[in-house]
């Protein structure tokens, strides 16, 4: 009331005092308290209206704990099957995004009450990554809001691609090189370094204003997925982001699967077939491919024996990669059905982190003959180089060799010999 000094010895001296007046000085003091009172509010206490609800977080976890961890739990058979992997291997993953991320520590609040568990926001990304749920279907069993659920899901992929991806997700170095040329090599596909092609993944969820960009033959919004892969679904080379507008050969034009081929820093690959000697490695591609030396393509029309015996095998194992994004999504729904999100930053997060999950269970479940992918092989440490970098005329020369037709002709014409007197005869 110190704000109207003036109005009030007016008021207490004037003989003509009204209601009005009075009336006046009570409607302006109470309105001034109510915005003192609004100002203390704003920074402290509970949210007006917001609905505080009770989920038993403690005993949410406890459930989940007896349900698929404890040593005699409830659903010990259906664990990698709900999971997508093996406990052990569910369990390293846990322990790896806990230490780089604070945020998956269990916590206690200002009164005292136990947080959510790590098992708990884990658990909750993994059903939405692997069942493709919306975000507040994992409540009622995991007892997690929706928007913690999602926070919980945005923070597992980046530590995932944090803590995993410099191992499970980079080029092949020189181990892994000549086990794939071997492999190449009894397919019949000798310099073979895997397969190559594109995804789309649907954008549920893309803004209004990009739709027109991201939307091409599958006449909705969708982004693309370039990967290369083996024989045993490992995905080598993973590029995503591009709008669905685009077709094969212009993701090609931007994606850096030939990056350390073009620098020079690539493991060297040397191999012989019908008398020609070749230094670069190739995927098998289909026929959008531009001829390029590091392609191998199958020929439209095949016409005699040895060129339908040729077609024939390129369109079968080339089919690994075609086999990887099938598995990809079947273990990781999210990336079958429509995405939800908005940003697309998330979206890349998710896609890369499935992928590195993905290679994790292909190790983890033996289907690479127990080989050795901690990325060590025969790469010694990183260290900073201070040798004379390659000259820009070397980058060129090796630029045009990659893009060059004639060695692409010869390459096709030297494999379809090469089949037909291993395997046609």
């Amino acid at each position: 009331m110190d704000r109207y000094p003036d109005i009030l010895e007016d008021i207490l001296h004037s003989d003509e005092n009204s209601d009005d007046e009075w009336d006046m000085l009570l409607a302006e003091t109470k309105r001034e308290e109510e915005s003192r009172s609004k100002k203390r509010n704003k920074h402290r206490g509970s949210v007006p209206g917001h609905r505080i609800i009770r989920r038993g977080r403690v005993e949410g976890h406890e459930r989940l704990y007896h349900d698929y961890f404890a040593p005699n739990c409830v659903y010990d058979a259906f664990f990698r099957r709900r999971f997508r992997m093996g406990r052990p291997l569910f369990l390293r993953i846990v322990n790896g995004v806990e230490q780089y991320d604070p945020y998956f520590v269990q916590t206690t609040d200002a009164i005292g009450n136990l947080g959510l568990s790590s098992l708990q926001k884990v658990t909750a990304a993994f059903r939405i990554l692997t069942y493709g749920t919306p975000a507040d279907f994992v409540d009622e069993y995991v007892r997690i809001r929706e928007s913690t659920a999602i926070e919980s899901l945005r923070r597992f992929v980046q530590a995932v691609i944090a803590v995993f991806g410099d191992e499970y997700l980079r080029p092949p170095n020189n181990n892994d090189i000549a086990r794939l040329l071997a492999i190449g090599e009894q397919r019949g596909f000798p310099g073979m370094l895997g397969s190559i092609d594109c995804m789309h993944w649907k954008w549920k969820n893309c803004p209004t204003a990009w739709q027109g960009m991201y939307t091409g033959h599958c006449h909705e919004p969708t982004i693309i997925l370039e990967a290369v892969a083996s024989q045993d679904l490992w995905i080598w080379h993973a590029f995503f982001g591009l709008p669905g507008s685009l077709n094969d050969i212009n993701v090609l034009e931007r994606s850096p699967v030939f990056a350390t081929l073009t620098e020079g820093r690539a493991p060297p690959v040397n191999y012989r077939i019908n008398g020609h000697d070749y230094t670069m490695g190739y995927y098998l591609a289909d026929g959008i491919y531009p001829n390029w030396s590091t392609f191998v393509k199958t020929i439209p029309c095949p016409q005699g024996l040895k060129r339908k015996h040729y077609a024939a095998a390129q369109e079968s194992i080339r089919k690994d990669v075609e086999r990887a994004f099938g598995v990809l999504q079947a273990r990781f729904a999210i990336v079958r059905g429509p995405a939800r999100f908005w940003d697309e930053e998330t979206l890349a997060y998710i896609m890369k982190a499935c992928i590195i999950m993905n290679n994790m269970i292909i190790e983890d479940e033996g289907a690479t003959n127990d080989n050795d992918f901690d990325g060590s092989g025969e790469n010694p440490i990183v260290q900073v180089s201070h040798v004379h970098t390659p000259e820009f005329v070397d980058f060129i020369q090796t630029h045009h060799q990659i893009r060059s037709n004639a060695s692409h002709s010869q390459l096709q014409s030297d494999l379809i010999e090469h089949l037909w007197q291993r395997y046609g005869q």
